[in-house]
């Protein structure tokens, strides 16, 4: 009996011991004795200037990768993404047409940007106009620096760290400079001469893309916050007034100087496959993160919100549209979904990298409504034939979303030092005044312009085909071809 009553006491002390053992273990690890410090150890400058130059390098090549990335997608955006939106709206007799336009666009204006484009567009110089510092791309790429005895990579800065290759940045842009015009070929599909449209490309591109390009984005009277700028200067991160305001109100002008197709309004002008259309708009879609996401010029957090801010508008758009038609007509048509989708592009274009997400799915609902209203009530009232509704979708959408940006820009209000000395109401007012002088200059502009170019090569060259051309169809009288449809 003593035995067992020993070995329990036994087993209790020790019990007792490791209690006590394993508090005294965690207090040491809660608290442990002061050790003394060691002194510090300075890297050795060389080994700290080549961790620098490392952790630099590899920026830039995540900057680079992105960006050449995103050149893809916005050039993926004009052919396949435009052709085939364009391609499935036409009538079966004109579809190769579109397609040849685009397609052939997407050789001439990259010619047109490497030789004066960028230059004009990207050059230092005064507010109006680039100078002619890059023209035949002179020092935009890999070049022996004499002084330094080594080839030279010219940079572009982004923001106060990043950078990425000149020549990178004017590839990135180059592919904004393509799908601008084609664009407006939406207008006067299937009734304009190939050989017109051509050289009304490349005389729009160099008098009104290069120009409004540079006032924006070149430091010139419409630059935000620049020294030369009117009201303040324009927000505008992918091409609000840039692209979509400056094609679509091209496009009207278009619409009303050329006048309607032949048989519009009494003969039926169905799209001929809405299967092309479909594709073309979820390929516009995708290609459009390169176009907003990739106008950061940066793969960061900022690239992250503009990405996000795309998609939601996208998404807001297809199904507000689909939703008015559904309301209205009784039906929502695939046609109205893949219309909206674009319509939430637009109007995100230029407040993407402003504007949080959430802001996002208003603009795309608002422009949804909005542009299915000018495709529809608005075309029906005054009468205009803007075949493929360039106007209705670019020209409006493009218009509501530069004003929308100076509703609901929140970064654009904050300072470098993160704070907000005008206070957001105050700084929203101010932004606006600057969206809305900005979207009245690049109406005007872009109007006057486009109006005087377009009479001069009507009385030198003609802009429309012949009546026998087409009512035969473009594909064949233009191009001496005949699509074949297999789906």
């Amino acid at each position: 009996m003593r035995s067992h009553v020993w070995k329990g006491v036994l087993c209790a002390l020790v019990l007792v011991f490791h209690l006590a053992a394993a508090n005294n273990l965690s207090a040491q690890e809660a608290d442990p004795p002061a050790v003394a410090e060691a002194p510090a150890i300075e890297a050795a400058p060389l080994v700290a200037m080549a961790t620098k130059a490392e952790v630099d390098e590899a920026l830039l090549a995540g900057h680079n990768a992105w960006m050449l990335t995103s050149c893809v997608l916005v050039l993926f955006m004009t052919a396949p993404g435009l052709a085939m939106f364009y391609g499935g709206l036409v009538r079966k007799k004109n579809v190769l047409g579109v397609m040849m336009q685009c397609l052939f666009l997407m050789a001439l204006m990259t010619i047109i940007w490497a030789l004066w484009g960028y230059s004009l567009a990207f050059g230092g110089g005064n507010p109006w106009i680039g100078n002619l510092d890059h023209l035949f791309m002179n020092g935009v790429q890999r070049y022996w620096d004499p002084v330094a005895g080594e080839p030279v990579t010219p940079m572009f800065a982004v923001g106060t760290t990043a950078q990425i290759p000149l020549l990178t940045h004017m590839l990135f842009q180059g592919m904004f400079f393509i799908i601008t015009p084609a664009l407006i070929c939406g207008a006067f599909a299937e009734r304009m001469k190939f050989s017109t449209m051509v050289v009304f490309s490349v005389l729009w591109g160099t008098l009104v893309y290069c120009p409004l390009c540079h006032w924006v984005w070149g430091g010139g009277i419409l630059a935000f916050g620049g020294d030369h700028s009117w009201a303040g200067g324009a927000l505008d991160f992918a091409g609000g007034t840039v692209v979509h305001i400056s094609s679509g109100v091209t496009a009207l002008v278009c619409a009303v100087v050329m006048g309607k197709r032949l048989g519009f309004g009494h003969d039926p002008m169905p799209p001929h496959n809405l299967t092309y259309t479909t594709m073309g708009a979820a390929m516009l879609w995708v290609g459009w993160f390169g176009f907003n996401a990739g106008s950061e010029l940066a793969s960061d957090s900022l690239a992250s919100s503009a990405f996000a801010a795309t998609h939601f508008s996208a998404a807001a758009g297809a199904v507000a549209w689909a939703a008015m038609e559904w309301v209205l007509r009784g039906k929502p048509s695939v046609l109205g979904a893949a219309s909206g989708a674009v319509a939430g592009l637009v109007c995100i274009t230029p407040a993407a990298g402003f504007v949080n997400p959430m802001p996002a799915l208003a603009m795309g609902a608002l422009a949804g409504v909005v542009c299915f209203g000018a495709c529809t009530t608005l075309k029906k009232k005054f009468g205009y034939d803007d075949s493929l509704d360039a106007f209705g979708v670019h020209g409006v959408g493009g218009t509501l979303g530069a004003v929308l940006t100076g509703v609901f820009a929140t970064r654009a209000c904050w300072n470098i030092d993160g704070d907000n000395p005008l206070g957001l109401l105050e700084g929203n007012t101010r932004i606006l005044i600057g969206q809305i002088v900005a979207v009245l200059v690049t109406w005007v502009f872009a109007a006057v312009v486009s109006l005087v170019l377009l009479k001069i090569l009507d009385a030198t060259m003609g802009l429309r085909v012949s009546q026998e051309a087409e009512v035969q169809g473009l594909d064949v009288s233009e191009h001496g071809e005949e699509g074949y449809i297999f789906i």
